[in-house]
């Protein structure tokens, strides 16, 4: 078995395009969702994406995301994820504000 195959996978859909569904590592998207939870407030007006990349960082695990990498393209990714679940939603502000459903 390959170290490729043997990484467990998640389903991570995106509110801008329902019918795409892309499958990505278990582990990085659990993290990244329990910080994205945790940075997110309940209640509007939320916060900017600047805002809680800003939060999320500190809470993410040095293994999985060494230094912040690859950080930015995970958090909008789970970002439309939680969005397409129901879990997030986005203000109609400039700049976009997120708050927990």
């Amino acid at each position: 078995m390959t170290k490729a195959s043997a990484i467990e996978r998640v389903e991570m859909h995106n509110v801008m395009s329902p019918d795409h569904v892309v499958r990505v590592d278990k582990a990085k998207y659990d993290a990244m969702k329990a910080a994205l939870l945790a940075a997110v407030p309940p209640t509007q007006p939320g916060l900017t994406v600047a805002e809680i990349k800003a939060r999320v960082l500190p809470l993410l695990p040095d293994d999985l995301f060494p230094g912040g990498a690859k950080a930015g393209w995970w958090l909008k990714g789970v970002q439309l994820d939680l969005e397409a679940k129901g879990v997030l939603a986005r203000e109609a502000s400039k700049p976009m504000r997120l708050h927990r459903l």
